[in-house]
């Protein structure tokens, strides 16, 4: 049989649709988003490529329209964890051992049809049950998760292009194995195309994996396996399980074969299952691989040189865009006394004119934040930010759960620059703004760094490059994904990869050949043409 080398077709990022009245995308996506309201589903867990249905029904109503029934899926238990890790141990041989073009051709093809023919169907169902508006699932659902399938192949190729320097007399290779043992992927309600990579990811290199979806999640999960098993994916290499998580922990994090976790989740669960593992560490066969991105307070730090209309409008999108309910989502933001006036009315223009409701009407901009856990944890810090002294409630407040969990774009002002939701990861859409003396601005830029424990994004706006330069070394270690006179909001796979320090993360950069690395585990191959025939070296001449 031939054997050539082959090159994956050139990744590109997926243009993002405008869905303007009257476009095609507009139509079809509307179209779908009936269909998908008229019909009630039954999703089942997917182990070994066979669907698994349980006598336990969980319901699923769109976080904006809680009375109406999209339909259940099926919660499982430790049995059915036990059973997808048997599952991708025994596909782990063959899979692992398939030419690495064959794996890629699976999610290059699984890309073309997220962008093509499911990708109406993907973003509806990102809509109803995540609560995003068009625009948002559009650039998650649709084209961040086909730029996380088509770059991942370009960085694979990449990975295995690598070789050491030899000589005449010695070959070195190197071959970039797949971990000995099972990934666990543990992916979050607010991003689609996070929970199709944390899976995904590893398996293109080889690895199998147990996938638990978050539960707010599970709709649009179950399009992406039919995605992935359509574009040929075997059975076992990714199995999908809907149990708790600490239900899924106390099976996986004991197994000898645990090699590894890809995680995107809050710090406290993280940290939580980092001490699991240290407890089990002298169980397992490898030390396991850890990769996490967790929370974020992430800062606008405002220099009087600065244009308010542009930090207004970064406030607006940075804090606002689906609810704030991004790991990047600006939350606290540090202005000039000598701009406030100037930024406040700019906001004021903006929030007057946003719209807030169901996700259907596409004219919203503000959709609702994802539960009602979530949406009682958000209200309390606005309610006590009403009653506090050191804080002020300016825009927004209201919060109503009648018939979906809505709560306003919220704008907090406070004196204090330690006040608790400046320090606190509220994952809503609620911004905190700290009006500072300019004459302080160096003081101001040390708060920045010591507020909070999170090290995820940030921005600085300044025209002053002096300025600039300055505040990017001081905070050299605030922000991961740092932005400058831009919201800090928006990564893209392959311009921006994704990832922060401190208490957000390992900052593996997902949509980076950074992340890819951490799924393989390096052989060095020495290959010695002639080998010596004699003990002795010159020096001992």
């Amino acid at each position: 049989m031939q054997k050539n080398m082959y090159f994956a077709p050139p990744a590109v990022n997926e243009p993002v649709y405008a869905y303007r009245k009257g476009s095609p995308e507009r139509e079809a996506l509307i179209k779908e988003l009936n269909s998908a309201r008229s019909t009630v589903v039954d999703i089942p867990m997917i182990i070994n490529g066979k669907e698994i249905f349980t006598d336990k029904k969980v319901e699923i109503h769109p976080p904006h329209d809680i009375k109406h029934l999209l339909g259940h899926f099926n919660r499982g238990n430790a049995s059915h964890v036990t059973q997808a890790i048997e599952a991708a141990l025994a596909a782990k041989s063959k899979w692992s051992a398939m030419p690495w073009q064959q794996r890629a051709t699976i999610f290059l093809k699984a890309a073309a049809m997220i962008a093509g023919p499911y990708r109406a169907r993907l973003n509806a169902a990102t809509m109803l049950c995540q609560s995003k508006s068009a625009h948002q699932a559009e650039i998650d659902s649709a084209c961040e998760l086909a730029d996380f399938l088509r770059f991942n192949v370009e960085y694979l190729t990449e990975i295995y292009a690598e070789q050491p320097q030899s000589d005449n007399v010695n070959w070195n290779r190197v071959e970039n194995r797949a971990l000995e043992g099972f990934v666990f992927a543990l992916t979050p309600f607010n991003f689609t195309a996070i929970a199709g990579n944390l899976p995904s990811a590893p398996a293109l290199m080889g690895n199998t994996v147990v996938w638990k979806a978050s539960n707010a999640q599970i709709y649009s999960a179950r399009i992406i396996m039919d995605i992935f098993l359509e574009a040929g994916l075997p059975d076992g290499v990714i199995n999908l399980v809907f149990v708790s998580g600490p239900e899924a922990g106390k099976v996986i994090f004991h197994h000898p074969d645990f090699a590894g976790i890809h995680y995107t989740g809050s710090t406290e669960v993280f940290q939580s299952i980092w001490k699991e593992i240290g407890n089990n560490i002298s169980n397992y066969k490898s030390y396991p691989r850890i990769v996490g991105e967790t929370g974020g307070k992430n800062f606008v730090l405002v220099h009087e040189s600065a244009d308010p209309v542009q930090v207004a409008t970064a406030l607006t999108r940075g804090a606002f865009e689906y609810q704030g309910q991004k790991c990047s989502a600006a939350s606290r933001a540090y202005i000039p006394n000598t701009m406030w006036e100037k930024v406040r009315a700019e906001i004021k223009c903006d929030l007057d004119t946003i719209k807030m409701g169901p996700v259907e009407d596409l004219s919203n901009f503000v959709n609702a934040v994802i539960d009602e856990v979530s949406f009682d944890k958000i209200a309390g810090y606005i309610e006590r930010a009403k009653k506090d002294k050191d804080a002020e409630v300016i825009f927004g407040g209201k919060c109503d759960k009648t018939n979906g969990y809505f709560i306003e774009p919220t704008v907090i002002l406070t004196t204090n620059p330690n006040y608790v939701t400046m320090v606190d990861e509220l994952f809503g859409p609620v911004l905190t703004i700290y009006v500072y003396d300019h004459k302080k601005f160096e003081e101001t830029i040390d708060l920045v760094d010591k507020t909070s424990i999170y090290g995820l994004t940030g921005s600085i706006f300044s025209k002053d490059r002096y300025v600039i330069d300055h505040v990017m070394k001081k905070l050299e270690h605030a922000a991961g994904n740092f932005y400058i006179n831009d919201k800090p909001t928006g990564a893209v796979v392959n311009q921006q990869p994704f990832g922060g320090a401190r208490g957000s993360g390992t900052n593996d950069k997902a949509g980076s050949k950074l992340n890819l690395l951490r799924w393989v585990s390096p052989r060095t191959i020495k290959e010695c043409f002639i080998p010596p025939a004699s003990y002795k070296y010159p020096f001992l001449d």
